[in-house]
């Protein structure tokens, strides 16, 4: 082979590693970019709550470990929330974050502890 064709075979290769890294974001799908966004950040819009609430049910129990240690830090709150329970026991707490959610966006009326409020 000759030294032009090396040339032409090996320059794609020497570019591809010149890609700008993406960014730590809780939006994305890598929980490898979202746990950094989750650990630093100004996370108290409805927006990155929204998504935070979300990621409550991550299959991933790093995520779900982050996001519900950012929740705590910004609300006081878990809602008896354990990232290391299985799906069904995280369910009755999920559903917490999400009624909480919706009374923050105002979307439903606040919950009542009396049964005849």
């Amino acid at each position: 082979m000759t030294r032009s064709a090396w040339l032409i075979l090996l320059i794609p290769l020497s570019v591809g590693g010149c890609a700008k890294p993406d960014k730590p974001s809780i939006y994305s799908a890598d929980p490898s970019l979202k746990i950094p966004a989750l650990k630093g950040g100004d996370l108290h819009d409805t927006k990155a709550l929204r998504q935070m609430v979300k990621d409550l049910d991550s299959d991933d129990p790093a995520v779900r470990f982050y996001t519900i240690n950012k929740l705590k830090e910004i609300t006081g709150k878990t809602f008896g929330y354990r990232y290391y329970d299985d799906e069904t026991r995280r369910g009755p707490a999920l559903k917490k974050w999400q009624q909480w959610l919706a009374e923050r966006e105002g979307t439903t009326k606040p919950a009542t502890t009396d049964a005849g409020s």
